[in-house]
């Protein structure tokens, strides 16, 4: 159990989610939800919503990664993303990304740690949230950082994988299905792995979009384990989401069914993809 005065937000945090507040009450519809249902509401909504977003970007970036067969045309279409008004969406997309990590690792607080209070871990996640997007821009705008890959993802690797195995150990015996249980410690996983991964790509403009760099590093027996259990995870994690969602809101069985069979369907096509550029490199 964590105690209340372990996580009590510093008052520069209450400013700035206070802040953060004032500017999101303001977005139509955001507000009034807010005041009538409350912010967990809003959350729980805003989770679905950035989780499918993030399914459909997997499927994007798997399928951009394809295209590293031909360096040459890999290279011509990077050429495309390097814009300022490209690079822009790209660090928005960190908003949805951390978004969805960070308030992952709400939920497993107050699902499994029994963490209630709502109001500390909101300001949490907006302070987290706010302060990677900010540092994500800092690296982004020098673009001249350089890190070992190895070095990188050795510790993030080793951190992830202990993340997700103490938190399966700790919620093995709950009485819910393997499958839960898996897509809990996928989460607990990814909650290091993706935020590592957005910010290595980003700390030089040439780790993610020159073909020669990208190929060199994924040459490494030690880099592909990593992208494969990365893979593997986001696609795990992503299809149990899906699965859950429409569960809630369909009561049809034979239409259950058939959701099923399409998310594994599409789900597993993407496991594919992903292991077929990991194989081809």
């Amino acid at each position: 159990m964590i105690e209340k005065s372990e996580m009590q937000p510093s008052l520069i945090s209450i400013k700035i989610t206070d802040q953060i507040f004032e500017i999101l009450n303001k977005i139509p519809y955001v507000g009034s939800y807010a005041n009538t249902r409350g912010w967990a509401f809003i959350l729980s909504w805003s989770h679905r919503i950035t989780g499918l977003i993030l399914v459909l970007y997997v499927w994007f970036h798997l399928i951009t990664l394809s295209a590293l067969s031909s360096p040459g045309n890999y290279d011509a279409k990077m050429a495309l993303f390097s814009s300022p008004l490209i690079v822009f969406f790209e660090w928005l997309l960190a908003i949805p990304v951390i978004f969805h990590a960070v308030n992952g690792g709400r939920l497993m607080l107050f699902e499994i740690y029994g963490y209630r209070d709502d109001t500390t871990m909101i300001r949490w996640l907006f302070v987290v949230s706010a302060v990677y997007v900010c540092l994500l821009a800092v690296f982004m705008l020098l673009g001249n950082q350089s890190v070992s890959p190895i070095f990188f993802w050795l510790i993030v690797f080793i951190t992830a994988v202990i993340g997700g195995y103490a938190f399966l150990a700790r919620i093995w015996r709950l009485e819910h299905s393997p499958f839960w249980k898996f897509q809990r410690a996928s989460g607990a996983f990814l909650l290091v792995m993706i935020p590592a991964h957005f910010l290595f790509m980003h700390l030089n403009p040439a780790v993610g979009k020159d073909s020669a760099v990208i190929i060199a590093r994924m040459q490494s027996f030690f880099i592909k384990i990593v992208d494969l259990a990365m893979v593997l995870a986001v696609v795990y994690h992503g299809g149990y989401g899906l699965f859950s969602v429409g569960k809630d809101y369909i009561v049809s069985q034979r239409l259950e069914i058939l959701m099923t069979v399409l998310v594994a369907v599409v789900m597993i096509l993407s496991a594919w993809i992903g292991l077929k550029v990991l194989i081809a490199i």
